[in-house]
């Protein structure tokens, strides 16, 4: 669990500096929140296209390894982009296609590292080990955030880019270090179904994709707290579509601007973790979600009309606080409710939901906001988590809602 911490937290460091150059640089070259809102939608449309499918290769590969290959795939995107970068070669396109296939490896890093987690830690500890795995995120975009805003004016986007790709090595040392050797999780009972395993690679494939999708319909609870989580994530990847151009169009505070709202969400998330163990286990994780999506919700409305940077801040670190622990909460019963051997496949579901969900939103924010005006755009994301937090609410009006258990029809 220390390497896993060491590994996320460095290669956020790295991610967190990539992600906020790569938007100030698309905002600098086209001053349209338009071309934002593409880029949110362009670095997810592809990944929908294998989210249904790599679920299963989560649960049946080792995890470790997975996330090794992720990690050199996407640094070795990245380096070739910064060459580009360095030696003045670059063109916008590349700067599209390099965020289209991270992106690819973003949405199946997650899933896979969280998986991972499950598999390590004890029924007793998701909170803890959610905890640790926020701080490390929270603890890398937090250092990205507070140091890309003033470094990009003086090593610019090649720059920052060396910086991730060299944090993803970093990444890879630590990972290949947590076990040796190739370990898989078991499945309960048999392994597939004699007709499902004559049938041939493609029909067993098939199978535990199915028995993937049935776990989540069978599931009310399950599906509820999924639901709050796809509108929690695509809400905030749609969000990174406004934080630019509010330091640029309403706080006038540039890069540097951008910079310190970066910082306040995550310095926010990162002190959360502090407290958000004892405030869930007090309150309950869907009360916790509930309330933390409103604030998030509340802040947002409340940003277009503060027209100070001091203040804008502020209410970075309180939205970043509440996403600590809403995140938290939402990863913590997702991992206490779902089955380990299943857990790649019921997250690939929702993320392919919250990935719909991003592409739509990405566009509708970032038209809305350069047409009619960036409160516009902040009111639909403050929409989104509302929403959110009305589905983590259902399953605590509805208590009674049972937890499915794979029968032996489903397993065989």
């Amino acid at each position: 669990m220390r390497l896993i911490f060491i590994a996320n937290l460095i290669s956020m460091i790295g991610s967190g500096m990539n992600s906020a150059a790569v938007i100030w640089y698309i905002l600098q070259a086209t001053h349209s929140e338009v071309s934002l809102g593409m880029l949110i939608a362009l670095q997810t449309l592809p990944s929908m296209l294998l989210l249904p499918f790599t679920g299963v290769l989560i649960d049946r590969e080792d995890r470790r390894h997975l996330m090794m290959w992720l990690d050199g795939a996407r640094g070795a995107i990245i380096l070739t982009v910064a060459v580009l970068v360095l030696t003045h070669r670059s063109q916008l396109w590349q700067i599209y296609a390099m965020n289209i296939l991270v992106a690819i490896g973003f949405w199946m890093f997650f899933p896979t590292v969280n998986a991972l987690i499950q598999e390590l830690t004890p029924d007793d500890k998701m909170l803890d080990s959610n905890s640790l795995l926020l701080a490390a995120l929270q603890g890398g975009w937090l250092m990205a955030g507070a140091v890309v805003g003033f470094m990009y004016n003086h090593i610019g986007l090649g720059g920052v880019l060396l910086i991730d790709c060299a944090s993803y090595a970093v990444s890879i040392a630590c990972v290949s270090q947590v076990r040796k050797g190739r370990v898989t999780v078991a499945r309960p009972g048999p392994e597939i179904g004699e007709e499902a395993s004559a049938s041939g690679a493609v029909a067993r494939y098939m199978h535990e994709l199915g028995e993937g999708y049935r776990y989540v319909c069978e599931n009310r609870r399950v599906l509820l707290i999924g639901v709050a989580w796809a509108l929690f994530v695509a809400a905030m990847m749609t969000q990174g579509v406004l934080s630019a151009p509010l330091s640029e169009r309403i706080l006038h505070g540039g890069a540097v601007g951008y910079g310190w709202l970066n910082a306040g969400w995550a310095v926010g998330a990162f002190v959360s973790v502090f407290y958000a163990s004892g405030f869930i286990r007090r309150h309950g994780a869907n009360r916790t979600v509930t309330l933390t999506m409103g604030i998030i919700a509340a802040s947002l409305f409340l940003l277009p009309i503060s027209h100070w940077l001091a203040v804008a801040v502020v209410i970075y670190f309180i939205m970043g606080s509440s996403r600590g622990m809403g995140g938290i909460s939402l990863s913590s019963e997702m991992m206490q409710l779902v089955p380990r051997h299943v857990m790649g496949r019921v997250q690939n579901a929702f993320s392919f939901m919250a990935s719909g969900l991003q592409i739509c939103t990405a566009l509708l924010v970032g038209e809305a906001a350069h047409r009619d005006g960036l409160i516009y755009g902040f009111w639909v994301v403050g929409a989104m988590y509302l929403g959110a937090g009305l589905a983590a609410w259902l399953p605590v009006r509805h208590p009674a809602a049972e937890v499915y258990e794979p029968n032996d029809t489903a397993a065989d």
